[in-house]
């Protein structure tokens, strides 16, 4: 690790990133499972240190369950970056883990000293205690006065579920906090322990957002807390994948304070730290839908979420409007094992597992199969049983990677067994009325409303856990009980495919005209843009909505428009973008534009799917006028997809890559720029700005300046590595590290043992102070003296830079090629051992 001597601004984070790793090593595995503790990576404790908003100059900041300090960490550095640092701060520090308290004073070290060089008052205090048991045996008198004590605080609580006889429980009780979970009750304290106006930032699971179980939480948050911002991840490994977490996990912001706002920031991201990141300005009433009996909280990431909400808005009925009851399966098959049998006799009733339920329908009985497929008819049964009829059955489990996260089901006992009873296990939930069956018709129309991509995509806006409760379903909307019957009788008695639900749905209860099914239009045409990429051969990462949308922009594809009428228009990243959020409501954020060229372009044009710059080959790839379009043959194939043509015109596609690939490729050679290091040694670079103005520092200035001087590095805008001397960089004793941020040349001047580190400027990155530092500690091992060289095209281009050039360093411009400016110093052009101050 990392001592405070040694510690630089810039690498805080990744310091104390280090010491959680090594920590969590040191703690037993099981151990932590059964804690519940889960550290926090150094770009999530980031990204929740992001979101608060500063300006206050006294700054007492809680975290509970602190493990190293990760999290107050990032709140530190942050806020001491900030446009209006605070002039003090005091951390309380909760944690009962010994090893991670030495590993928290630790950081709290290195917490000092950087708040010291920024001119903070830092303090710090470690509560070797359960948070939970301090809280609320302090008393109420802490929790009116004294404990009111924070204006933030920072959170990543412990994940364990707590018995109802628990300490925990029985604590948490006593506070008048009512939860099922640790993470819950923490969050409840450490919101009663902020000042009006303090703000919280939490990750958590996101499974508080709904269900009965944390209805008296949720109602507790929202009546003590204004949300400002909601941020969900969508994968459950990418954030917390070190630690397996399985559980889908969001991050809330909030304020102190009653009321609510006008709006909620919600974001969303797969949780890696370059993942693109969707955001949306929501309605308050969209997120917590006014007048609900059980307030839920729904995450409107996007446009089509927030048309999803918007149109199941319109439905009013309820189940009760409906004259529906839903329960959940009565048979518990391990408490009525004496009564269960393998296969149906005369005197058995059919027993209805999820196993049975497929494709709409019930399947009975499944010979062979590992659970039983019947239940005695005996006086001791009698209460688990339910009359013959038609029923809808829904599985109570469900993971969110299904097709669909609500599957309905209908079962008719006289496809089954007519005139009997019949159980239903209880992973199953059952509609009936009043205990009964339902009618043909009823049961139909209810099973295909629940089936529509409509439902299951307004069911995600609120549900992240597996489980789909019979609480969630009960205050679901509703068609009314006409429309359900109609819908019914429409899809009469055949098996109906999903784009024939989703028709129904739109027509008879929307009243869409035929065709027009939007937002559902937005979905089917993102879904059939990964099928053709998977089926043109690209992997999972490479066929994910955010490259399925890039394809569909690249074709000029809006959601009504046939894959016949695929164009190949030239765009940049950020026109991209713009026809996401325009076409498809999905809105991410402007920094997401990287992500967009490295994880999506990039394997496009590595494919030969698309080209750049087919308008000019010789413009930059650094160039913010970069251009990317669909080169004619795949159109082609794109064109076919959905016809007759699509198979054959796909196979010649794919035989045909890599002939496509060269031939495309061959027009970005041509441009190339070709550098001569050496008389009889050619290298060639990609074209455009910088590496014009690189081929002028090997043919012009080192020449010049350097005679005779080795080339050690040479970087390159599309390829890193254009030259690299591997041998001579071990002579020079020179660390080397692949993803080190090397200057754009180095050269080494043998006659007077100089390493020249030369940044080539074209539209950023000269040798400020910042830069002068890290190159110094890079190169800090090397034997050789350091010698720090800007270099620009023009004198007009320097100009720009002159105020933040560090000093002892030199400047080359290749319009003045014998001319060299020095910036202070003892002496022109060679090493200096003083500061760069």
């Amino acid at each position: 690790m990392s001592s405070p001597s040694v510690l630089h601004n810039h690498d805080l984070l990744e310091v104390v990133d280090q010491i959680r790793e090594a920590a969590f090593d040191l703690i037993d595995p099981d151990k932590r499972s059964k804690m519940g503790q889960f550290g926090t990576p150094e770009p999530i404790s980031r990204f929740m240190a992001s979101m608060f908003v500063f300006g206050q100059p006294k700054v007492r900041l809680l975290d509970a369950g602190a493990g190293v300090g990760s999290l107050a960490t990032a709140f530190l550095y942050a806020a001491c970056q900030s446009d209006s640092p605070p002039e003090v701060i005091h951390l309380t520090a909760f944690e009962i883990e010994p090893v991670l308290i030495q590993a928290l004073h630790e950081t709290n070290g290195l917490c000092a000293e950087f708040c010291e060089k920024h001119g903070v008052n830092f303090s710090y205090e470690v509560i070797e205690a359960d948070f939970i048991d301090y809280m609320v045996k302090a008393g109420s008198e802490l929790f009116h006065q004294s404990i009111a004590q924070f204006n933030f605080a920072i959170l990543n609580p412990p994940y364990r579920k707590i018995r109802t006889k628990s300490p925990h429980r029985r604590l948490l009780s006593r506070a008048g906090v009512e939860v099922s979970n640790l993470y819950a009750g923490f969050v409840a304290l450490a919101i009663r322990a902020l000042s009006p106006g303090g703000q919280l930032v939490a990750i958590t699971p996101r499974s508080f957002c709904n269900g009965p179980y944390f209805n008296s939480f949720r109602r507790d948050f929202l009546d003590r807390m204004r949300i400002n911002r909601l941020h969900v991840f969508n994968s459950r490994s990418e954030a917390f994948g070190g630690d397996k977490v399985l559980q889908e996990n969001i991050i809330v912001c909030g304020t102190r304070g009653s009321g609510h706002p006008r709006e909620v920031m919600v974001t969303s991201s797969s949780g890696a730290p370059d993942a693109a990141e969707l955001q949306r300005i929501v309605p308050y009433h969209r997120v917590v839908p006014d007048g609900a009996s059980f307030p839920f909280i729904y995450l409107i990431t996007d446009g089509t979420s927030e048309e999803v909400a918007e149109a199941m808005g319109q439905l009013t009925s309820s189940l009760d409007d409906l004259g529906i009851q839903l329960s959940t399966g009565r048979v518990v098959d391990f408490r009525a094992m004496d009564f269960l049998r393998q296969m149906p006799g005369e005197q058995d009733a059919p027993l209805i597992y999820p196993g049975h339920l497929r494709a709409g329908q019930t399947f009975w009985p499944t010979e062979g199969s590992k659970k039983p497929n019947a239940i005695a008819i005996e006086p001791e049964t009698q209460g688990l049983l339910v009359p013959p009829g038609v029923y809808v059955l829904v599985k109570r489990f469900s993971s969110k990677e299904q097709r669909r996260r609500i599957d309905a089901y209908i079962f008719d006992s006289d496809e089954v067994s007519p005139d009997s009873p019949v159980g239903f296990e209880n992973h199953t939930n059952y509609f009936h009325e009043d205990g009964n069956g339902l009618s043909r018709d009823l049961a139909v129309g209810l099973a295909v409303y629940l089936n529509s991509t409509l439902v299951d995509l307004y069911f995600r806006l609120f549900s992240g856990h597996t489980q789909v409760n019979a609480a969630d379903l009960r205050n679901f909307p509703f068609p009314n009980r006409n429309e359900i019957i109609s819908l019914g009788q429409k899809a009469g008695a055949a098996e109906i495919h999903q784009a024939e639900i989703d028709e129904l749905i739109a027509v008879e209860i929307f009243k869409a005209p035929a065709g027009e099914r939007r937002p559902l239009a937005q979905i089917q045409k993102v879904s059939e843009a990964r099928d053709a990429l998977k089926q043109l051969g690209f992997d999972q990462a490479r066929s994910n909505e955010r490259s399925a949308l890039t394809l569909l922009a690249l074709l000029d594809l809006k959601p009504d428009t046939s894959w016949e009428k695929a164009t190949a228009p030239m765009c940049g990243i950020t026109q991209m973008m713009d026809y996401f959020r325009e076409h498809y409501g999905k809105d991410y954020a402007p920094n997401s534009r990287e992500t967009v060229r490295r994880q999506t372009i990039h394997q496009f044009l590595e494919a030969g799917l698309v080209e750049q710059n087919p308008d000019d080959p010789a413009r930059p790839v650094n160039s913010g006028k970069n251009v990317y379009q669909v080169i004619p043959e795949a159109l082609a194939v794109f064109q076919s997809y959905e016809t007759s043509r699509w198979e054959v015109a796909k196979k010649a596609y794919l035989t045909d890559r890599q002939t496509l690939k060269e031939r495309y490729a061959q027009r970005r050679k041509i441009a190339r720029v070709a550098v001569r290091i050496k008389p009889e040694w050619k290298i060639s670079l990609s074209p455009g700005g910088q590496n014009v103005l690189v081929k002028e520092v090997i043919e012009q200035f080192l020449p010049r300046f350097a005679p005779g001087a080795k080339m050690v590095y040479i970087g390159d805008t599309e390829d890193k590595f254009a030259f690299l001397d591997k041998p001579l960089i071990c002579d020079l004793r020179i660390e080397f590290d692949e993803h080190g941020k090397f200057p754009d040349v180095i050269a080494f001047y043998e006659e007077k043992n100089w390493l020249l580190l030369i940044e080539a400027v074209t539209s950023h990155g000269p040798v400020n102070v910042k830069r002068h530092i890290e190159l110094a500690a890079l190169f800090g091992g090397c034997d050789a003296g350091l010698v720090y060289v800007t270099t620009f095209l023009s004198r007009k281009d320097m100009i720009k830079y002159l105020q933040v050039i560090a000093w002892e360093t030199e400047v080359w411009v290749a319009d003045s090629p014998g001319h060299m400016i020095h910036f202070d110093g003892k002496r022109f052009l060679g090493p200096y051992s003083g500061s760069s101050e």
